[in-house]
């Protein structure tokens, strides 16, 4: 315990889901965190149920919206003077569609949720961190940056973008002190999985949800899947001194899905 013990952290989709999970984790490892939701009063539930205290505090918007990737890294700084560690983490399967029945909008919206927010997030997070000297950059990718199923053409093309962004971004900062790395899940069952997931089973060919789950499971070295709490485990030793020359790295938290 303990470390992450005065650093200020930044979570974009943080009331639920992945983002939760790497929140209340970090919060027990001594951090001060601020959460992203789209609902205010979601995201003032969340911070009651998760018993932060004055360490925890909520920036309510739209990440797939500049003004709100970059928002979230002035409050946090305004509220606890600093910012050592961001997770970019908002993000997800939009729109199930083949190619050629997905609409410019919801190409767009892919775009704008999965990849401009990182790039609006971290240029930001940077600019407060490079004066500094210092500072975790932590991206949510997924698999899928490395594979591609498909009916998922916007969000596995926008994940295999992300890792190239981080690639190129912790280059350009090696000697800085700052790191950026990506976390890379397989499927965890959260409730935006249970909400897509029969869409995104008949897409894939699969009778049902349950067909689904069982094939990604299968797919894994593990013959199961992952949870948030393998996912926060990650995030915990990816933005501490521990992981300080781990940058431009992708780490996957899949059970041993990925081939390489």
């Amino acid at each position: 315990m303990g470390k992450l013990d005065g650093k200020i952290a930044a979570i974009t989709g943080g009331t639920r889901s992945i983002g939760r999970g790497v929140a209340e984790a970090f919060l027990a490892e001594g951090a001060s965190v601020v959460v992203n939701g789209r609902d205010q009063a979601k995201g003032e539930q969340a911070i009651a149920e998760m018993g932060g205290g004055d360490r925890l505090a909520f920036y309510a918007g739209d990440a797939s919206k500049q003004a709100t990737c970059e928002g979230i890294v002035d409050f946090a700084v305004e509220r606890f003077g600093k910012l050592d560690i961001i997770l970019l983490n908002s993000g997800g399967v939009l729109n199930t569609a083949p190619v050629s029945m997905m609409t410019d909008e919801e190409w767009q919206l892919e775009i704008d949720w999965n990849l401009n927010h990182v790039f609006w997030g971290m240029r930001k997070a940077l600019q407060h961190m490079l004066p500094r000297d210092t500072g975790r950059i932590l991206v949510t990718s997924s698999v899928e940056g490395k594979l591609g199923k498909p009916g998922i053409p916007g969000y596995a093309a926008t994940k295999h973008a992300v890792n190239g962004l981080v690639k190129s971004a912790a280059r350009e900062v090696g000697t800085t002190g700052i790191t950026i790395n990506a976390i890379l899940p397989g499927l965890i069952e959260t409730d935006i999985v249970r909400a897509t997931g029969p869409q995104s089973a008949e897409m894939m060919g699969l009778p049902n949800y349950d067909a689904m789950l069982d094939l990604f499971a299968q797919e894994s070295a593990i013959k199961k899947l992952n949870t948030v709490q393998q996912v926060g485990a990650v995030a915990v030793m990816l933005a501490s001194d521990a992981a300080r020359n781990f940058t431009g790295c992708m780490f996957p938290v899949d059970g041993g899905t990925m081939p390489y």
